[in-house]
């Protein structure tokens, strides 16, 4: 007895009306993709090589065990207590400088935007002028201020607080704008179109529907950069990165291991304190 054919309809909704578009995309991608690979000189292939596994085998067994001893973890404490001060200290001068740029640049609170009147070139002139400024800060890496700024401040965090400050305003005050802009904007409109100021715009109309988010950011960009104070300490910015250096230097992998399980808990809490924030702001 011969099994019952499913109808012709049934099949015709099996396929996926997409298909081929999606076919044709990842096609698409892979034609550019391809071409980059191999400008970026990309060889996976490169670490499957015997010599390659052996000698990357014999780097990761002297990372065991973690360094423990008494004098280490004192220097590692000092080293994390700085890299926590330069990241925390970066982005709380970032948020100083991105809260007022964020506040010019947003178009949602642009008093000029409801109707036609005299200031709306200017104020259209203002917000470029300012996401121009947020484009300037955020172009050049924390990494290059750093090695510009221990020129002028010596080795130690104070360069890497300025070079997080300046990179990261420009990170924040851009999303800042954005954030404040992609919400429902109607309370701040309608405030604004009755006569409000546009502080009172911003905090009423709205800060309440964008403070999970805007928190989720600020938190995020300060775990970044916790990341980028251990990558300036290379270059002299003092903390982890500085110890890491070091370490490496003297071939001590049992250190650079307690250096990386500090860096790994310090990401943790990061992600800690964020989810604790958007649980409070809820």
């Amino acid at each position: 007895m011969s099994a019952a054919r499913p109808p012709e309809g049934a099949n015709a909704a099996l396929r996926d009306p997409l298909a081929r578009r999606r076919l044709g995309a990842l096609l698409l991608a892979l034609v550019v993709l391809w071409p980059m690979l191999v400008i970026a000189e990309f060889k996976p292939q490169a670490l499957l090589a015997p010599g390659t596994l052996r000698v990357m085998g014999g780097f990761l067994a002297g990372f065991l065990p973690p360094a423990l001893s008494a004098d280490f973890l004192g220097l590692l404490a000092h080293a994390t207590l700085q890299t926590l001060a330069m990241a925390t200290a970066g982005t709380a001068l970032a948020f100083v400088l991105a809260v007022p740029l964020a506040f010019a640049a947003a178009r949602s609170l642009s008093i000029s935007r409801i109707g036609p009147g005299p200031g709306r070139w200017r104020g259209q002139a203002m917000r470029t002028a300012v996401r121009g400024v947020l484009t300037v800060l955020r172009a050049i890496p924390e990494l290059v201020w750093a090695l510009l700024l221990v020129r002028a401040f010596g080795l130690g965090p104070g360069a890497g607080v300025l070079a997080l400050a300046i990179t990261y305003g420009g990170m924040l005050g851009k999303v800042y704008s954005e954030i404040l802009e992609s919400g429902d904007t109607r309370p701040a409109r309608a405030l604004l179109e009755t006569g409000s100021g546009r502080l009172a715009a911003l905090c009423y109309g709205l800060l309440p529907g964008a403070a999970q988010e805007l928190a989720s950011y600020t938190v995020y960009r300060w775990e970044c950069a916790v990341r980028a104070s251990v990558v300036m300490g290379f270059v002299g910015a003092g903390g982890l990165g500085q110890l890491m250096d070091q370490s490496m230097k003297m071939l001590n992998g049992g250190e650079a291991c307690s250096i990386l399980i500090v860096f790994l808990l310090l990401v943790l809490m990061a992600d800690a304190l964020s989810a604790l924030l958007r649980k409070w702001l809820a």
